[in-house]
């Protein structure tokens, strides 16, 4: 038996991570994923991290990545192969498409295939404005400016 979690409390207590409680719920709701292709999330540091895709047999003409705005999407499609008739057939050649929720702020900054391993470098570049600033405690000197404001507004 499965329950959701109500998030309904955290409404009530903070302003603007509704997204990230319908990436929650939506996370709840999955069915069984697919393990197919097997992969790795990797953090090589505080703002980068990588995804190592296991695809033995997929060429880079068989694969396509795509960012779209938070999501990034992985596809393969192998074309068949007609050289004979297969007595066994282990290696999966099958279509996927993988799906990977990204933060705000991550960008993909490559991707590479080596030997059968689809590896994407990520890095999270958060925007000079968002970032920490110290304010620094200016002279109590500004208080003037209020009161010509109201001088204004008592002449018109």
């Amino acid at each position: 038996m499965r329950t959701e979690l109500d998030f309904a409390p955290l409404y009530r207590s903070s302003v603007g991570f509704d997204h990230v409680f319908n990436l929650l719920t939506n996370a709840q709701r999955l069915q069984a994923v697919d393990p197919w292709p097997p992969y790795d999330i990797v953090k090589t540091s505080d703002d980068d991290y990588r995804i190592e895709m296991a695809v033995a047999g997929f060429g880079e003409a068989d694969l396509d990545i795509m960012q779209e705005r938070n999501v990034l999407v992985v596809k393969g499609q192998r074309a068949e192969d007609r050289d004979g008739e297969y007595l066994h057939r282990g290696i999966a050649g099958r279509p996927f498409e993988r799906r990977f929720e990204l933060a705000d702020h991550v960008k993909v900054e490559e991707a590479s295939l080596v030997n059968g391993l689809l590896r994407i470098a990520l890095r999270r570049e958060i925007p000079e404005a968002l970032k920490p600033r110290k304010i620094t405690i200016g002279p109590a000197g500004n208080q003037a400016a209020p009161l010509q404001i109201e001088a204004e507004r008592q002449v018109a």
